[in-house]
């Protein structure tokens, strides 16, 4: 599951990295992510089942969650 955030500015990308990692390292379950300027990559998986797992699904609604209200929207 691979999700492309874009925030008003690298203040607010980081602060949701920062954010989602406190949730991540309490459930010892880690996204894997990129952050350049203020857009965020993010994929979710389970490398003990070679995919999705509930953990992931999890981490998805903390990342929706974390990002609600803070996005841009990128024209089409």
């Amino acid at each position: 599951m691979a999700r492309s955030l874009v925030f008003a500015d690298f203040a607010q990308a980081f602060g949701f990295m920062a954010q989602v990692a406190v949730v991540a390292e309490k459930r010892d379950h880690h996204p894997e992510w990129r952050n350049v300027y203020n857009r965020v990559e993010i994929t979710l998986t389970t490398h003990d089942v070679q995919g999705l797992s509930p953990r992931d699904l999890e981490l998805a609604r903390v990342i929706d969650a974390a990002c609600d209200g803070r996005l841009q929207e990128v024209p089409a």
